[in-house]
């Protein structure tokens, strides 16, 4: 298993000051977010030529672009158009930066609300992704994700089974699974199998009310919840069963952290390396 730091988390940084830090911290790769000023469907090809550049320079690897376009399942022809032209062009730019795998949204509304027709149109356009993807044998991810088709194992696996491709497979966030409250331990990574191509890790924990640093709502099964970022081991989202079942499966890939809580950005990356490393027994 490698790890790698979201670069979502030094959004504030340039892309370059923030794959230099995550080196510093002790991370193998970063996973770009696609979206400025890191990196967008408007980034031009000399930039990410450079970025690739300091990449290799100092020995990290970029194993995931983490799109935000897509939103099918609810979009208009002409979004769902625009976000698929967005994905070709981040796409293109995976090529240049080594990334297998590129993240696509496929929208909402919440699994328990869905109808049939959310997971038909978002698996037209995913199907599509799936297919220009294998041209340059890369691979497309789900995230599993609260509001959203693929809240759990049973629904983001229905949701890829529908699209039919080989090379689309979907992200544990055990994060995630714990605000839509779905099983994230050992039998989820046993029910993905090999449909789990990545795995992001975060922590959060439920709470009285929003308003603090940190806090955000949600729509859940349960009604309107209330959730606080937090550093890995100080919120509700037990990660041990995870990993200890990522070991016993054999899982090799990547694991991205990507930690939000109301701490500094370097702090808190480097409190989750050391966490999970400690997890994995690798400390």
């Amino acid at each position: 298993m490698k790890l790698a730091a979201f670069s979502g988390v030094l959004i504030d940084h340039s892309i370059q000051e923030a794959m230099h830090l995550t080196k510093k911290i002790g991370f193998d790769g970063i996973e770009i977010a696609a979206r400025e000023p890191h990196l967008s469907a408007t980034t031009s090809a000399a930039r990410i030529k450079e970025m690739r550049a300091v990449a290799d320079g100092i020995g990290l690897e970029i194993p995931v672009i983490a799109g935000y376009m897509g939103g099918f399942s609810t979009g208009s022809d002409k979004d769902s158009e625009q976000a698929f032209s967005d994905f070709q062009r981040i796409l293109e730019a995976s090529g240049t930066l080594g990334a297998d795998f590129i993240r696509v949204n496929a929208g909402g509304p919440n699994a328990f609300l869905a109808q049939n027709y959310h997971y038909e149109k978002a698996a037209f356009w995913l199907r599509k992704c799936a297919v220009e993807a294998a041209k340059l044998n890369k691979s497309i991810v789900l995230e599993i994700h609260n509001v959203s088709l693929a809240e759990s194992v049973e629904s983001g696996l229905r949701l890829v089974e529908l699209v039919g491709e080989s090379n689309i497979g979907l992200i544990h966030d055990a994060g995630n699974m714990y605000i839509t409250d779905t099983d994230y331990g050992r039998d989820s990574v046993i029910g993905l199998g090999k449909r789990m191509f990545h795995v992001h890790v975060k922590d959060e924990k439920r709470v009285a009310e929003t308003g603090a640093p940190g806090t955000f709502a949600n729509l859940t099964k349960h009604g309107n919840e209330k959730f606080l970022q937090c550093r890995l081991g100080e919120g509700g989202a037990d990660h041990q069963p995870l990993f200890d079942a990522l070991k016993e499966t054999g899982y090799n890939g990547w694991i991205t952290l990507e930690c939000h809580a109301p701490f500094p950005a370097v702090e808190r990356l480097e409190h989750d390396l050391s966490k999970v490393k400690q997890m994995l027994g690798l400390a």
